[in-house]
């Protein structure tokens, strides 16, 4: 491990309705909270923001395709101006919430196929990066490491954050690979915090293609709809606390 590799940030996705939640917070340090589109509602996200303001966890907002049938994580066709819409509406929607409960946004991750599409097409970073400086310039926009998001995050003058995954497989490129395809999800937990550690230690993952990739990692996400989820983020976060990481807020 090197030297530098002294603190990370641990999220989770949460009030999308999979029953972790309450396990879930007080393992993490930062969660981004479905607003509405692929999943949540004002009962979900008040109940959500509740768990984290007790157990001091940093908020942020999970906006996705309006679609609950597949969960946000079909893509969608989308204009740029569709995109900056849909990110206003639904960061509206959990900003009320959060102000009636006396809590904070801090930062953006946009959910499932919106968040990988932002990655690939440069258009449509650049409209969800529009649409969150608009609303309120000092939230953080997460992104996948490297790539079209983090870089539109920048130009809009926001704070960028570079996500890498726990417990996704990567491709030569850096980006995720599909979960169409077999072992785009490490479902064994010694597999993903071989990962972890590959990330934190050196900077790089191995690729499905067995190649060597380099991924920056301010921030750590795991999925809170794995049926695993809770043991999951357990056994990771006595991991990096073994190995001295402190997990904190980026």
């Amino acid at each position: 491990m090197t030297a530098r590799t002294v603190r990370i940030d641990f999220n989770c996705d949460l009030g999308e309705g999979c029953g972790n939640d309450a396990a879930l917070v007080p393992l993490i340090s930062s969660a981004s909270i479905a607003c509405g589109g692929h999943a949540g509602d004002a009962d979900t996200m008040r109940e959500t923001l509740e768990l984290c303001l007790r157990h001091g966890v940093a908020i942020g907002a999970h906006p996705g395709f309006e679609d609950r049938a597949g969960f946000g994580r079909h893509e969608q066709s989308i204009t740029a101006d569709q995109a900056r819409a849909l990110i206003t509406r639904q960061l509206a929607r959990l900003a009320e919430v959060a102000e009636a409960a006396g809590a904070r946004i801090v930062h953006v991750k946009p959910h499932g196929a919106l968040y990988n599409l932002a990655a690939r097409e440069r258009r449509i970073a650049d409209a969800i990066a529009d649409a969150v400086a608009e609303f309120d310039p000092n939230l953080r926009l997460y992104g996948l490491a490297g790539s079209h998001a983090t870089e539109a995050a920048h130009a809009h003058g926001l704070r960028a954050v570079h996500e890498a995954f726990a417990e996704r497989r990567y491709r030569a490129d850096g980006s995720l690979t599909a979960r169409s395809q077999p072992g785009a999800v490490l479902d064994s937990p010694q597999d993903a915090l071989a990962q972890t550690r590959s990330l934190l230690h050196t900077g790089t993952v191995i690729a499905d293609d067995g190649s060597r990739v380099a991924v920056r990692a301010d921030s750590l996400c795991l999925h809170g709809d794995r049926a695993d989820a809770v043991a999951f983020a357990r056994a990771l976060r006595d991991a990096l606390e073994a190995d001295g990481i402190a997990i904190l807020p980026p």
